[in-house]
């Protein structure tokens, strides 16, 4: 068993703890608490003087993925030869050696949902992961975490210029609307045969990806800047019923009420960016306060290798600046990300029975001179800081 000791504990339930305790046994947390006393035989971490918190979580991105000092040789980011590819999987693209992981692992970053670019008008299935171990299955918490689909310029540059459909933003929402309506007639079939009423169709692995989406199993993950962009994912959402998750939402500020009133969740960045594109131009440091004062759940990404992944918590920082409340700048890189990924029953924040992904800072996470001394994930140490 061990306790890590002393240290302003912020649980990210409700609950801060200082000076606090936090007893982990067999990777799970057993007990949060203020301190005590320590049960006798246990390993002790003494945290005095820091700020011990839950693991913070990416909820967008690409490491593994897009690896570190590589150009073609590591990059698998996009499939750039068919516009449709819901069948291809992120997690046999990741490289558990890329240098990514450490960073993020110095960054406190001990989950991450990591998958396809936008090149593609889908994309492929995103996974979530741990950000320690050599085998990516052992990593895995859960696969597919979404699929990963895409509106506005990227795909439309990337077949456009090749004088290949989509050309156009109606040509992009249609090829979406083709592929979902393919699916629901494949998911009739299946229900057909399972009720003795046919044939069971052939495999067909971009429709067994899809039909995950039509029975809500795994939410459609549109990366969407501009606001026309957001409404078009909304509108197709809401014609198929499907749970909507909108990646970079760059624009969400003017059409938070709405995201809002549909239940429409958002993971929203990079905030250390450039207008590098059009669909740019509207970037805010107020889109993640008008996403919460519309009641809308959000996380903060750094979309590695965008901005470097060790950089998150200083993406939700700057958030803070743009008007955010600084408990909900935490929970976008917490409690609300793991809501996002479904693993809200494992992560996010110090309770019992959760995961053991717990970081030690110096100082508040979002003081820039603030250094990550260690981290632990399932309750090993990960990553320790050997200058302090």
């Amino acid at each position: 068993m061990l306790a890590i000791t002393g240290g302003k504990v912020i649980t990210m339930a409700g609950q801060i703890y200082e000076p606090g305790m936090v007893l982990v046994e067999r990777g799970k947390i057993v007990a949060v608490g203020p301190l005590n006393g320590v049960p006798a035989g246990v390993e002790v971490d003494d945290a005095t003087g820091c700020v011990v918190m839950p693991g913070f979580i990416d909820a967008h991105c690409h490491v593994g993925v897009a690896e570190e000092i590589y150009r073609e040789e590591g990059d698998d980011t996009n499939e750039y030869t068919d516009p449709v590819t819901p069948h291809l999987r992120a997690i046999d693209a990741v490289y558990p050696a890329d240098l990514g992981f450490e960073d993020a692992r110095a960054g406190g970053v001990t989950t991450v949902a990591t998958g396809p670019g936008s090149a593609n008008i889908i994309g492929g299935e995103m996974v979530a992961l741990k950000t320690a171990g050599q085998v990516v299955d052992r990593m895995v918490l859960r696969a597919p975490v979404g699929l990963k689909a895409a509106l506005g310029e990227n795909p439309k540059r990337t077949y456009g210029r090749e004088k290949k459909m989509p050309a156009t933003r109606m040509a992009s929402a249609a090829l979406l609307r083709e592929a979902l309506a393919k699916a629901q007639d494949y998911q009739r079939k299946l229900e057909a045969a399972a009720a003795g009423r046919g044939e069971r169709p052939d495999r067909d692995l971009k429709m067994e990806s899809l039909v995950r989406v039509l029975r809500r199993e795994i939410p459609l993950r549109v990366h969407a800047h501009r606001a026309d962009d957001i409404m078009t994912a909304l509108r197709i959402a809401r014609e198929f019923n499907l749970l909507l998750v909108v990646e970079h939402c760059t624009e969400g500020y003017l059409v938070a009420q709405e995201l809002a009133a549909h239940g429409v969740m958002a993971v929203v960045g990079p905030v250390i960016t450039n207008r590098a594109k059009v669909e740019l131009k509207g970037i805010s440091l107020q889109t993640p306060r008008a996403l919460a004062e519309a009641g809308v759940t959000f996380a903060i990404m750094t979309d590695h290798p965008v901005v470097p992944i060790q950089y998150l918590a200083l993406s939700a920082a700057l958030a803070v600046r743009g008007g955010l409340p600084e408990e909900r700048a935490l929970r976008a890189i917490t409690l609300d990300a793991a809501r996002i990924l479904g693993l809200e029953n494992r992560l996010g924040s110090l309770q019992p029975g959760k995961d053991a992904d717990i970081v030690v800072l110096n100082g508040h996470p979002f003081d820039p001179r603030t250094r990550v001394i260690k981290t632990y994930i399932e309750g090993c140490l990960v990553y320790k800081d050997l200058n302090i």
